[in-house]
C-alpha cells in the first residue's frame, strides 16, 4: 500500500491509509492506548484498544521517536475529543497492521521546545535529532521558500543560473584560504572558493551578461561567534551595468521576496535609502547602521545601500595599503598617476547591503582595465609579475574583448536569522560548525593517517 501523509488523512474518512513516521507521544486513557504519530507534514492521533488484542501488545511497548508504519482506516474522533488546533483534529486512525521499523534510545535532550535553553554543543553534537525540532523544520523550509523565491524571480529577470567550480587556485582576495593537496601534482594546492569572485567575472567575458548561483564560500578566518567556515549567498553578476542599476534589481527582489513569504514584516522605507560610507560612519559610528525607528521590533525591516566607501585601508601592522572591498573593485578614477600617488583619496564603487544594524552583502562595479588593475596591486605592494603569477589567466582573458561588469552578493544565513529572528546563523544552517570551526557531530577537523598523507606528499610537524 501507498504511503499517505499524515495532514492527507483528514481528506480520506472511512479509507484504509498506511501512515510512517516517529512516534511523537504515548498516552493512555483508562485501557485505551493512543499515540501521535508525526511526519514532515504534521501529527496523526492513532488509537488501540485492547480488542485488536496483537495491535495492542505493540502499542504497549512503543517509546517516544520509535519509527513505525501503520495501516488502518481513518475515522472521526468522537466529538469531545476533536482537536482545533491540527490540521488531522477531527479525525483519528484505527489501526489493522503496525510494523516497527527501528527503535530508540532516551534522547539527549527535549525536542519539544525552541531548544535554546539547552547547550549549543549539545545541540550541535546531536544536530539530526536537533533538526527535529518544530521550529528548525520551519527554518529549513523557509530557508528552501527564499531560495526558490529568489531563482524564480531571477530568472524571470534574464539571469542564467551557472555553477561554478569548488577546486579552484588560492588567490589574495582578503581571507585565508581553505587548501586542499593535489594528489597527482607533487606539492601543488587547489583552493576552495572564498567566492566565484574570478570565475563570474570570467563568465561575463564570455557573454554570459546576467549570472547568478546560489554559492557556497569558504572561508579560513580566525574564530568569531556568528561567523561560519562555509556559508551560503546568492551571487549576482552583470555585464553593460552600472551601479544603479545592480542596486535596482536588489531592491526589487528583496521587496518582492518580503511581501510574498514574510507579509507580517513591514519594510521602514522605499527605496532603500543610499548612503555615504563617511557620513553613515561619522553619524552613527558604524558602516551597518541600524535605521530602524523602534529597534525593539523585529517586524521592521529597514534595508539600506551604503556607497562611496574608500578604495583601499592603511594595514599599520604590515606596512601596507590594502584593498577595502578587493582589488578587482573598480576605483572611482581612472588616472593611474592619482590612485599610486594619493591612494587615501580614491573612493571605490563599492557598495554595501545592511539591514536593521547588520551588513547582509557586498558588492562593486569590477575593475576590466588591465592597467588600472596593475595600478591597484602596485598600491598594495604586489609585483608586477606577482600578478600576472596569481591572475594572468584572468588578464589573458580580458585581452579578448571584456565588457563594462560588476555585481553583488548577499548573504542568505544572515538575511534568513535576521527575518526569522534568530540570535544567530547557525540556528537557520542545517549542520554549522561550532564560532572555533568544529563540526562535533562528524568530528571535524579530524586528523588522517599516514598512508593518504603520503599520498598527498605531506608531513605534519608536531609541536
Amino acid at each position: 500500500m501507498t504511503r499517505t501523509l499524515n495532514k492527507e488523512a483528514a481528506k480520506c474518512l472511512d479509507k484504509k491509509i498506511k501512515v510512517c513516521g516517529w512516534v511523537d507521544t504515548v498516552r493512555s486513557h483508562g485501557k485505551i492506548l493512543f499515540i501521535d504519530l508525526r511526519d514532515k507534514s504534521g501529527v496523526l492521533q492513532v488509537v488501540a484498544t485492547p480488542k485488536e488484542e496483537s495491535i495492542y501488545k505493540i502499542f504497549q511497548k512503543l517509546r517516544p521517536e520509535w519509527t513505525i508504519g501503520i495501516e488502518g482506516t481513518v475515522s472521526k474522533r468522537p466529538s469531545g475529543m476533536i482537536n482545533p488546533n491540527l490540521e488531522t483534529g477531527k479525525v483519528e486512525l484505527r489501526p489493522s497492521n503496525v510494523e516497527v521499523f527501528s527503535e530508540a534510545k532516551t534522547l539527549p535532550f527535549a525536542i519539544d521546545s525552541e531548544g535554546y535553553e539547552i547547550s549549543e554543543e549539545k545541540r550541535l553534537k546531536y544536530r539530526y535529532l536537533d533538526l527535529r525540532r518544530k521550529r528548525m523544520k520551519r527554518n529549513l523550509e523557509t530557508a528552501q521558500k527564499v531560495i526558490q523565491f529568489m531563482r524564480n524571480f531571477l530568472q524571470e529577470e534574464g539571469f542564467v543560473e551557472v555553477g561554478t567550480p569548488i577546486l579552484t587556485k588560492s588567490t589574495p582576495e582578503g581571507a585565508r584560504d581553505f587548501l586542499v593537496p593535489s594528489r597527482l601534482e607533487k606539492g601543488k594546492f587547489y583552493a576552495l572558493p572564498q567566492s566565484p569572485q574570478q570565475y563570474k567575472q570570467l563568465l561575463q567575458v564570455a557573454g554570459v551578461e546576467k549570472y547568478f548561483q546560489i554559492a557556497r564560500c569558504f572561508r579560513d578566518e580566525d574564530p568569531r561567534a556568528d561567523r561560519q567556515a562555509e556559508f551560503t549567498q546568492l551571487d549576482i553578476e552583470m555585464s553593460f551595468a552600472e551601479q544603479e542599476e545592480i542596486l535596482g534589481i536588489i531592491e526589487k527582489l528583496y521587496i518582492a521576496l518580503v511581501k510574498k513569504l514574510f507579509p507580517e514584516k513591514r519594510i521602514a522605507k522605499i527605496p532603500f535609502p543610499r548612503l555615504k560610507a563617511k557620513e553613515v560612519i561619522e553619524k552613527y559610528k558604524t558602516d551597518k547602521p541600524d535605521l530602524r525607528k523602534n529597534k525593539k521590533n523585529p517586524d521592521e525591516l529597514a534595508f539600506a545601500f551604503i556607497v562611496d566607501f574608500p578604495m583601499f585601508e592603511w594595514q599599520k601592522n604590515e606596512g601596507r595599503w590594502d584593498a577595502v572591498h578587493h582589488p578587482f573593485t573598480r576605483p572611482k578614477t581612472e588616472d593611474i598617476k592619482t590612485i599610486k600617488k594619493n591612494p587615501e583619496k580614491i573612493l571605490a564603487c563599492q557598495y554595501d547591503f545592511v539591514l536593521n544594524g547588520f551588513e547582509i552583502g557586498g558588492g562593486s562595479l569590477r575593475t576590466y582595465k588591465p592597467e588600472i588593475l596593475e595600478s591597484v596591486f602596485e598600491v598594495m605592494g604586489h609585483k608586477k609579475q606577482e600578478l600576472k603569477k596569481k591572475f594572468g589567466h584572468l588578464l589573458e582573458a580580458f585581452e579578448y574583448g571584456v565588457p563594462p561588469h560588476g555585481g553583488i552578493a548577499p548573504g542568505i544565513d544572515r538575511f534568513l536569522a535576521i527575518l526569522l529572528n534568530e540570535p544567530n546563523i547557525r540556528e537557520v544552517m542545517a549542520f554549522p560548525k561550532t564560532g572555533d570551526n568544529r563540526d562535533l557531530m562528524m568530528g571535524a577537523p579530524a586528523e588522517v593517517d599516514e598512508k593518504q598523507l603520503k599520498e598527498l606528499h605531506i608531513k605534519t610537524i608536531k609541536k
